[in-house]
């Protein structure tokens, strides 16, 4: 007789503990060896989910929002609010946390906002926003690369794709963090809307060539609210993972001697450490929550219903019964999911995370890590692959110049199409 895995009564992986952000391939080979591909798991003390580690049960799942929808209403009419991942799981009024013609509705907005951003005009942004930011450390010979790199860059750029002002900007940062963190994650989520809301109002005072902008302007005629709600996710899923992905392929080129030697060889690219990264430390590892509305079964285990099923990303790109071991060029993972919820802003995110590594390893080429590569933290929490600090160390260098605005850049917006 099969059981479902939450409903066994054994204990469950913590996600959510410092033992698991330390070591999440030894959890998952555990995980493997115990319950096969869905695995019984808490997001936070007492709120259970399964966690699919399996690539092709997780391809299944992505593929049928019918039995497999992203709404969680039903499941968050028993969660307090104060539970700490509630603010990163509750239903919102827009495409990641909506089904149906909803979902549809909300998917067509930003799917066209994003498509008609200008990547060359991204590419100039992000060099722009890199260079200053790197002349702040360079002729100290240190620097901490995920405070003072990766994380105003990925915010700053951001910001500027969303057209959102500095100030606002950084009450959304604070937010996000808040609420990736699980720390007062309620205080963090209060702090994002509001941030949001005086961002829409600015937008109707001042519309731009960005992306709320064509969101205001779409024909599915968003209300401020649903636009806020477009926006939460654009932010949640486009600052954090950037800084994860930029710092965990850093990590990737200072300790893996193909990528140090490869790179600055000209044998491979920075491309290919993201696409390793992606692959074995994806920025977001667990996440593409679904809730199913009925008890189902499969692979002969009953998942009961209005419960969260979570897709590790990390887990099943790394499957040992599809995986592969040579990762360049390949882009089989499921970094940016799948199916009618796949990630719609994958060139940029790809383009801002390359450009970033570009620009500092062009100007501090001979960087090393400053502590031994088991020295470093990971944050705990249930979502996200994220290092606590990346400490470095270089041959100090001189300020070297900023690349000279032409009249098309002044005449163009990263949020703009060409």
């Amino acid at each position: 007789m099969t059981n479902s895995p939450i409903n066994t009564g054994g204990p469950r992986v913590a996600l959510y503990s410092p033992a698991f952000a330390a070591d999440p391939p030894g959890f998952y080979q555990q995980m493997r060896e115990s319950y096969g591909s869905l695995v019984p798991v808490e997001l936070a003390p007492e709120v259970p989910a399964t966690l699919v580690i399996g690539y092709r049960t997780a391809a299944r799942i992505l593929h049928d929002p019918a039995r497999f929808p992203a709404d969680p209403r039903a499941w968050q009419q028993n969660i307090p609010a104060d539970c700490p991942v509630r603010p990163m799981l509750e239903w919102r009024p827009n495409a990641i946390r909506s089904t149906g013609v909803e979902h549809l509705r909300y998917r067509q907005a930003n799917v066209a906002a994003i498509a008609a951003v200008d990547l060359h005009g991204l590419h100039n942004v992000v060099e722009d926003i890199a260079i200053p930011l790197i002349h702040t450390f360079s002729e100290n010979g240190s620097a901490d690369l995920l405070r003072q790199y990766a994380t105003p860059l990925a915010f700053q750029v951001i910001n500027a794709m969303l057209g959102c002002t500095p100030e606002i900007g950084q009450r959304v940062a604070a937010g996000i963090i808040a609420m990736f963190e699980g720390n007062d994650a309620a205080r963090g989520n209060g702090m994002l809307i509001e941030a949001l809301t005086e961002l829409v109002a600015h937008k109707h005072a001042e519309p731009g060539a960005d992306i709320t902008t064509r969101l205001l302007r779409h024909p599915a005629a968003l209300s401020d609210r649903e636009i806020v709600e477009q926006l939460v996710p654009l932010y949640g899923a486009g600052v954090e993972p950037t800084v994860n992905l930029i710092a965990n392929a850093l990590l990737a080129v200072l300790i893996d001697e193909t990528f140090a030697g490869g790179i600055l060889g000209g044998s491979l690219s920075t491309r290919d450490a993201l696409d390793k990264v992606l692959f074995t430390d994806p920025p977001i590892a667990n996440f593409c929550m679904t809730y199913p509305r009925q008890p189902i079964l499969i692979d002969d285990i009953w998942l009961p219903a209005h419960q969260p099923v979570v897709i590790s990303i990390s887990a099943c790109n790394t499957d040992p019964t599809v995986g592969a071991t040579d990762h360049s060029g390949n882009r089989a993972h499921l970094a940016w999911g799948a199916g009618p919820h796949a990630c719609p802003a994958q060139q940029a995110a790809y383009l801002i995370a390359q450009d970033g590594l570009d620009q500092l390893l062009d100007a501090l080429p001979e960087i090393q890590l400053a502590v031994a590569p088991d020295a470093l933290t990971w944050r705990p929490g249930p979502f996200h692959r994220a290092l606590a600090a990346l400490p470095v160390v270089f041959p100090p260098s001189q300020r070297f110049e900023l690349r000279q605005p032409s009249e098309a850049d002044a005449r163009s917006s990263p949020g703009a199409s060409d």
